[in-house]
């Protein structure tokens, strides 16, 4: 038995929905991050709540990379694919490497799952010699489950709920894990019910104890801690980072945080998160739909606390309204969009970056907001927290764009203590001037209102949608009036980019010869690609917006320093449309719609091609 030590490994689980695909993904996602790796995840969930067992839209998959080097994605190709079905091989074949291990649940591929899984005649791949170019180590995980908890007097159904730590145990050995980091999770997982947690931990160690003795594999993945900055680190999703976003915003400005939501795909689990933190004064309220919902924030915002709301596309568009109205107060407001693909309920959970044209103009009127957009998992913390403090110190509803991409994928984070956290000072005015009048709508240098809570005497003042006389906040239908408060507030937004950092390159300078832009979850795959190109000689330079609007002060002068300039997204060319129409610049765009991220190769194709022919 030899081990292997690469740099790095990918990993993917697939099975039925029913088969615990997610959680032995994220039990092995913790065990390697604990050990030292590096990684990088990407569940993909079947948009079907319930679809039937061994089909192919049915397949639930978890992707893992890991390493003992910097991380940026999840991976292009699999190194070792985990089958618990005929269905799981057939949808995820393509994507495993030459010579890939294949571990294969035999129970999986009776004639049944051959048929769902259109599987010609019912023809086994297991046994027709067509995947003898990979390394194939198929078994039956059911019955082995069953004999393992022969004795516990659980019945057949429960059972085989197991069998996905027999698959884990395997893999732990595999990959030269310790199994009591699982261990601990079950134990306190099912602490009410410890026969479950006894029953699932002899099925762990079985599967490890299976690979050990069976002699299947003549070598083992042997990936070493990666050298990771000294600090304390967490394994966070980008829902997860915008819930403790939001809650340490909240305690860095002194309000309170309320969250109104309505539950929607891929967006819910921020309202799972912070249903979680009540103990830190935060209200979480379910709504009967997505207008009540944003409706709700605003309403808690105009009492003074840190309002916020999520959803994804469909609901956005339902919000359009409310967020008019929100700017035209111009209250403090957080809304998260978690993209997914569309339009209209389209993919619920794939992955998409079509709604920036929605986040910059989908709104009746001229209603302006800033807009953010996150570009891993653990930057959805240091951004949703940054427009909070926009959101509370410039008196504006504003916007963070992830993707189900970031949302749900998971890394690494090095947390920051509170004291590291900027302080938030919303403009709060807590009595009535001296000289007895109060200008609701009077500004100061950054064209920030005062926000007036109600019950305070004598700063009493009218709010609506209607639109505003300047200062005083009456409603005015005066035309001069309007168009001088509709430039007040676009002029406003524009001024958020003077307290925010200038754009600043990832990789490369004004001298590289191309410049990729990119945003959003495109950052890792654009990353990669040009340090590989890097290691070729090709100097290719990354720029990756986190403000879109407005759009950082030196952008302008960054891009005219390049000839050639190209935007890789997964949309039909959104963000190249609104740079072309700013800078009038001949802007390459390379789109992907496809509802899965952009893979390493792919970028690096499009760079090379670009180079040759641009």
């Amino acid at each position: 038995m030899k081990a292997t030590s690469p740099n790095e490994a990918v990993i993917f689980f697939a099975g039925d929905s029913g088969d615990g695909i997610q959680l032995t993904g994220g039990q092995f996602s913790e065990t390697v991050e604990i050990f030292g790796n590096d990684i990088s995840t990407f569940p993909n969930f079947p948009a079907e709540i319930r679809a039937p067992k061994g089909t192919l839209f049915g397949v639930s998959g978890f992707q893992l990379k890991l390493g003992s080097v910097k991380v940026f994605t999840p991976g292009d190709q699999y190194d070792v694919l985990v089958a618990m079905n005929a269905a799981a091989l057939k949808t995820n074949l393509h994507q495993l490497k030459k010579g890939g291990v294949i571990i294969a649940n035999t129970s999986g591929f009776d004639k049944k799952n051959l048929t769902l899984a259109k599987y010609e005649n019912g023809t086994n791949p297991l046994e027709d010699h067509s995947l003898d170019n990979y390394d194939v180590h198929d078994f039956d995980v059911t019955k082995m489950t069953q004999d393992a908890l022969v004795d516990t007097g659980m019945d057949r159904k429960e059972i085989e709920r197991c069998k996905n730590m027999f698959v884990l145990g395997f893999v732990y050995w595999m990959f030269n894990q310790d199994l009591k980091y699982t261990i601990n999770f079950l134990t306190d997982k099912f602490k009410s019910k410890p026969e479950l947690a006894d029953a699932n931990i002899k099925v762990l160690k079985a599967g490890h104890n299976f690979a050990d003795t069976s002699e299947t594999f003549t070598s083992r993945f042997s990936i070493k801690p990666a050298q990771l900055p000294k600090g304390h680190y967490r394994n966070v999703n980008g829902n997860q980072a915008v819930a403790l976003a939001l809650v340490a915003a909240s305690k860095k400005s002194g309000l309170g945080l309320f969250y109104g939501s309505y539950p929607i795909t891929p967006a819910s689990n921020i309202l799972h998160q912070l249903s979680r933190y009540k103990n830190y004064g935060v209200k979480t309220y379910q709504a009967e739909d997505e207008i009540a919902a944003i409706c709700s924030a605003i309403g808690a915002s105009f009492a003074g606390n840190l309002g916020a709301t999520a959803s994804s596309g469909p609901g956005i568009a339902l919000k359009g309204e409310a967020m008019g109205l929100a700017m035209i107060l111009e209250l403090p407001l957080v809304i998260v969009n978690v993209q997914r693909g569309g339009p209209s309920t389209g993919l619920p959970t794939k992955t998409e970056q079509a709604d920036l044209l929605q986040a910059l103009y989908g709104r009746n009127g001229e209603a302006p907001l800033p807009v953010f957009a996150p570009a891993t998992p653990k930057d959805c913390f240091k951004i949703t927290f940054m427009a909070c403090k926009i959101a509370l110190e410039h008196m504006t509803p504003v916007m963070i764009l992830t993707d189900g991409y970031i949302a749900n994928g998971s890394e690494p984070w090095q947390y920051p203590e509170s004291k590291d956290l900027a302080e938030i000072k919303p403009p709060l005015i807590k009595e009535r001037q001296s000289d007895g009048h109060f200008l609701p709508y009077q500004r100061d240098k950054n064209l920030v209102r005062k926000w007036a809570i109600p019950g305070i005497a004598g700063l009493e003042h009218r709010i609506g949608g209607l639109e505003k006389e300047i200062d005083t906040g009456n409603v005015s239908y005066d035309p001069d009036n309007h168009e001088q408060m509709i430039k007040i507030r676009a002029e406003k937004v524009e001024k958020v980019a003077e307290v925010l950092p200038d754009q600043t390159y990832e990789q490369g300078s004004e001298k590289s010869k191309l410049l990729v832009i990119g945003w959003g979850s495109t950052y890792g795959a654009i990353e990669s690609a040009i340090i590989s190109l890097k290691e070729d000689g090709h100097d290719i330079a990354h720029v990756h917006l986190r403000m879109i609007h407005p759009l950082p002060s030196n952008l302008g002068e960054i891009l005219r320093h390049f000839e050639q300039i190209m935007i890789p997204e997964m949309n039909n060319g959104q963000l190249v449309m609104v740079l072309r129409n700013k800078f009038l610049l001949p802007i390459k765009s390379v789109t992907k719609i496809k509802g899965v991220p952009f893979t390493v190769q792919e970028i690096k194709e499009a760079i090379l091609n670009q180079l040759r022919h641009g």
